[in-house]
């Protein structure tokens, strides 16, 4: 009995924290301030400085500081899944700026043609081993989540994989995390048949710092995209299936796994700003939870 309660308490002190994950109020698991600090400002454009080559538009909700940097390693590091909700709703209103800027003609933006895929930046396996979990995708489930239940067509691609090892980031300047991470991701077998079909593509991540895994995100969804559009103007019918998921619900990270291909469902058009992914029309963007508070004063529009 005394093993069944120890293992109890281990349990709820991961998933029904006994203190704020921003700033460690007894009895609760985000108090009004902290919850403040990571919903109470518009999402708004950030930009790395310098800024990567390749770098989609980044979109974030909150300032990595104080707070919503305690809460952000509450979650990945220290496992407080409580918090996976309230992150997510800090994303899912990061998409939505991102895909539903206005254009640069006159008028209302064109709605988006299909659904809008949240593709995570995967965690390193070794980092996801010993956390339990790949953040990223478990924020990008629950807002895909949040999005649909407000009328967007939201689903999680998890497409991306990591095709080598790489170094630790912390401690690398932009320029060595670059070339860290130059060639390191690729699209699932299949997966670029998914994006393509898409009608907008977010890739998604907890934090941007110098934009290097975005970058690279991207550099990889347009590679797989191009490759798509090339074998389909080859006449090629079936390409190799593989293991490009759609992740359909958020309860669970990992529940509702699907092939390439993606139900329907929901309501509503989304506004896009800008080309760039698949038919005229679509757009690639980057969603994030935080950036650097520099990263939002920048302004090169």
């Amino acid at each position: 009995m005394e093993s069944v309660r120890r293992w109890w308490h281990d349990l709820s002190g991961l998933v029904l924290p006994a203190e704020c994950g921003g700033c460690g109020t007894a009895r609760t698991m985000l108090c009004p301030e902290c919850r403040a600090a990571l919903h109470g400002s518009t999402p708004r454009r950030v930009r790395p400085d310098p800024e990567p080559p390749g770098l989609p538009a980044v979109h974030a909700a909150a300032r990595y500081a104080d707070e919503v940097r305690a809460v952000l390693l509450a979650h990945k590091e220290r496992g407080a899944l409580a918090l996976t909700r309230p992150l997510g709703v800090a994303l899912a209103g990061a998409v939505r700026a991102g895909v539903g800027e206005v254009g640069e003609g006159e008028g209302p933006p064109p709605p988006v043609q299909g659904d809008v895929l949240l593709v995570p930046v995967p965690s390193a396996p070794r980092a996801t081993r010993s956390r339990g979990h790949d953040p990223a995708r478990r924020i990008a489930l629950a807002a895909a989540s949040l999005l649909r239940g407000s009328g967007v067509r939201a689903r999680v691609a998890a497409v991306l994989r990591q095709r080598r090892v790489v170094a630790d980031q912390a401690g690398l300047d932009s320029r060595q995390r670059l070339a860290n991470l130059d060639g390191a991701l690729a699209v699932v077998a299949g997966g670029g048949r998914l994006l393509l079909g898409a009608g907008a593509v977010v890739v998604v991540d907890d934090l941007v710092t110098t934009g290097a895994s975005l970058s690279e995100a991207a550099r990889a969804v347009r590679a797989a995209v191009e490759a798509e559009r090339i074998a389909g103007r080859s006449g090629r019918v079936n390409g190799e299936e593989g293991a490009a998921a759609v992740y359909g619900g958020a309860a669970r990270e990992g529940r509702g796994v699907r092939p390439s291909g993606v139900r329907k469902g929901g309501v509503g058009p989304v506004p896009v700003r800008q080309t760039g992914v698949g038919q005229a029309g679509d757009l690639l963007c980057a969603a994030v939870v935080a950036a650097p508070p520099d990263a939002f004063g920048i302004n090169r529009n």
